[in-house]
């Protein structure tokens, strides 16, 4: 009865503190799963010694990885496994092979290890990654459908399988003459349970799964995943695998039938609930003392580690096909040393591989690794753009950002370019054939590209929010564009470099979240579509239809929720959650403070006089004035002498956007207009200064493949896509406008 009780209120400290651990990562803007590592690390027996043992949450925190894994199996359908088979397969045994080789070169050159096998089984440790905290990072920002989700996870799943090799034959790597006959068993366990799998999964579980289900009983079906989840995780670690490969083949069985979404949910809140316990869990194994006495050790240790996966992955998923932003958000998103190297690190131990020393630098170091994936991931966008502007690199890099395939039609233009082929992309991409529009799709997947294909439509296969593959788009040639993509960063990046490349063109979006209907508008979206509130749209519509009302009333509301951007139905919004949100999108948006002096011509301008973005590219998120700040500013806003503005944009747009604000740009006077040079317009070659003189305007900035160039050269002759800023009287402005365009 005492041995429950202790049970009960180790349970009971281990989900108390991970809740209020959660909640303040939460608060922070910081993954949840921070808040789990930290909790236990408090509670555990390195900290305030709540709980002395781990081992007694043990068994429910594989559980808890277990039921991640699961939910994966899934969602992570057949048909999405063969889409990355590939990099699935070949890849990753390419990942684990060189990491062993280098692991093993490295330490037995450095004087780290005695033996060779020692480095092999150092090299083991460190090839494997961390599917439990990357797929929890991925699931918390929504990109496990995206591009790089898919690839990171099918790398992890490998992974996974190989785990169970490594705990098969690390026995034998003492006495190297049973180390073949070791590996042959480990791969005849793997191949006689993949076959078992899939027969059952064709024949057997859907079967059952269907009789359960006509039963109409909740829990008896919760009971049935439930066990077949745990059942099979139970058959493959007793044949020496990983319980991870096990789960996650019990949720590809069921992936594929009708009752699929409804075992997921059912599932995920014992997913979420089991997994707090395992992070926290993790958490426990931190001991400060071994890492502050080892600091210095464990960090360069970090450093090496991080790093060389990093330099490993990269080459190889780019060796793929796959662009090189994909490749980099994946290297930095697998490299750190995987929760399940906790397992092979003290079988090392038991069996003479390292020493206690080791072991705890080991554990040190994967901990801080796990610790670090969350921000990792999180910037790794923003890195992988950066390193690609390296001057020294960006010319090689280019070739890996280029699309993979293309297929336009001859003279195509006056056309729709919708980004994302998923269902909502396929959506919008029927009505407006049905209507008789052309359109032009943007999609990174095989799968997708293979549809595109199929039925004759024009798609670029790339990133969608790659510089190079909006450049193949012509958005100057396209009347709209709708950015239907999974990947909410993607999105924002999407709609200011295609407002860069075409600044009057018309963008729709996605918003996934509530918080980002502000923003995409504030950045220049012309509407932002939220599902949710277009579902409650609709539904009430028909209520209100239902209910009598007129038509043209029912329409008349509707529409002034949409125009107002959803306001009247939103909840209140505080200034603090306004400034949260703006600084989460911070790491794809560069953004600076900028002061309006007493002398700035903008002094008494509305920002829509102001024509801020027209003239410098930048878009102002947010108004300091007096003690006050308003973000997302309405254009109707009238600056003052002393206001601080938040200018987001690329390092010359807010170049420009100071010079603007010192009076170094004529504003307010005539007209501003953006126009593009098409491939049969009579400006081609024409010199700057000759334009603005025989037609009597300015020519303000120009953007060229993409980039602003504000100080403009008056010697620059004109090229193919050119988009000039002409500044003068209407007339002029318009005469030139059709010259762009036309020969005539």
């Amino acid at each position: 009865m005492a041995a429950g009780q202790n049970f009960i209120l180790d349970l009971t400290s281990v989900l108390g503190s991970a809740a209020v651990g959660g909640y303040i990562a939460n608060r922070l803007r910081q993954p949840v799963l921070i808040g789990y590592l930290v909790s236990g690390l408090i509670i555990g027996p390195f900290g305030l010694k709540f709980l002395s043992e781990v081992d007694r949450i043990k068994p429910l925190a594989e559980i808890g990885v277990a039921f991640l894994l699961f939910a994966l199996g899934v969602e992570f359908s057949l048909a999405e496994l063969k889409r990355v088979k590939d990099i699935a397969i070949q890849g990753s045994l390419l990942q684990i092979g060189l990491t062993i080789a280098l692991v093993t070169l490295l330490t037995s050159v450095s004087g780290w290890v005695n033996t060779p096998t020692q480095g092999i089984f150092l090299g083991a440790v460190l090839s494997l990654s961390s599917t439990a905290v990357v797929l929890k990072t991925l699931t918390e920002r929504g990109e496990t459908n995206t591009l790089h989700g898919q690839v990171m996870l099918a790398i992890l799943i490998a992974q996974d399988l190989a785990l169970g090799l490594m705990l098969a034959i690390l026995p034998a790597l003492n006495n190297p003459a049973n180390l073949g006959p070791a590996l042959g068993a480990a791969l005849l366990k793997v191949l006689v349970f993949l076959a078992a799998a899939i027969a059952a999964g064709r024949w057997l579980v859907p079967l059952l799964i269907k009789r359960i289900a006509e039963t109409e009983s909740g829990e008896l079906f919760l009971i049935t995943v439930i066990a077949l989840c745990l059942g099979v995780a139970l058959i493959t670690a007793k044949l020496g695998l990983s319980i991870e490969m096990g789960a996650f083949v019990s949720g590809l069985m069921i992936s594929e039938i009708d009752y699929a979404d409804q075992a997921l949910a059912k599932v995920l809140p014992m997913r979420d609930t089991f997994a707090s316990l395992f992070f926290a869990s993790i958490g426990m194994l931190i001991d400060p003392h071994v890492l502050m006495g080892n600091f210095g050790q464990i960090l360069g240790l970090v450093a090496i580690v991080m790093l060389g996966k990093a330099v490993i992955i990269l080459p190889i998923v780019m060796n793929f096909g796959y662009s090189f932003k994909t490749a980099a958000i994946a290297s930095f998103g697998l490299n750190q040393i995987g929760e399940f190297s906790f397992v092979l690190a003290l079988v090392g131990l038991q069996q003479g591989f390292i020493d206690q020393n080791k072991y705890f630098l080991l554990v040190g170091t994967t901990a801080i690794t796990l610790l670090l994936t969350p921000a990792w991931v999180r910037f790794s966008g923003v890195l992988a753009d950066k390193i690609g502007e390296l001057p020294f690199l960006s010319d090689y890099l280019r070739q890996f950002r280029d699309t993979k395939d293309l297929s336009l039609p001859e003279g195509f233009k006056d056309y729709v370019v919708v980004a994302g082929y998923g269902r909502v992309g396929q959506t919008i991409v029927n009505i407006l054939q049905e209507q008789g529009h052309k359109v032009l799709v943007i999609e990174n997947s095989e799968a997708g590209i293979k549809r595109l294909r199929s039925e004759q439509i024009p798609y670029i296969f790339g990133d969608a929010d790659s510089e190079l593959v909006l450049e193949k788009a012509h958005l100057d040639k396209a009347k709209a564009l709708a950015i239907a993509l999974p990947d909410p960063a993607s999105t924002r990046l999407l709609l200011k470099r295609a407002l860069e490349l075409a600044p009057e063109l018309d963008i729709v979006a996605r918003s996934h979240q509530n918080d980002e209907i502000d923003l995409l508008t504030q950045l220049g979206a012309k509407e932002v579509v939220q599902p949710e509130f277009e579902a409650a749209l609709e539904i009430t519509a028909h209520l209100l239809a239902t209910l009598g009302t007129n038509r043209s009333i029912i329409y008349s509301v509707i529409d002034r929720m949409r125009s107002d951007r959803y306001q009247s139905i939103r909840r209140e919004r505080t200034i603090r959650k306004q400034q949260l949100d703006l600084s989460a999108a911070a790491p794809e948006l560069n953004q600076e403070w900028v002061t309006l002096d007493t002398t700035s011509p903008l002094i008494g301008m509305t920002l829509a006089a102001a024509d801020i973005r027209n003239l410098t590219g930048v878009t102002i998120m947010a108004i300091h004035q007096g003690d006050e700040t308003q973000y997302y500013p309405p254009a109707k806003t009238v600056l003052s002498a002393k206001d601080r503005l938040l200018a987001v944009g690329e390092r010359k747009e807010l170049s420009a956007f100071k010079d603007l604000v010192r009076g170094g740009c004529i504003i307010g006077e005539g007209s501003h207009q953006w126009v593009t040079l098409s491939e049969n317009s009579q400006l081609l070659g024409m010199q700057i200064a000759d334009l603005q003189r025989q037609y009597n305007l300015r020519v303000q900035a120009i953007r060229r493949h993409g980039k602003l160039d504000y100080k403009v050269d008056g010697a620059m002759e004109l090229e193919l896509g050119d988009c000039i800023l002409l500044q003068g009287e209407q007339a002029s402005t318009d005469e030139v406008a059709k010259l762009a365009a036309t020969d005539d």
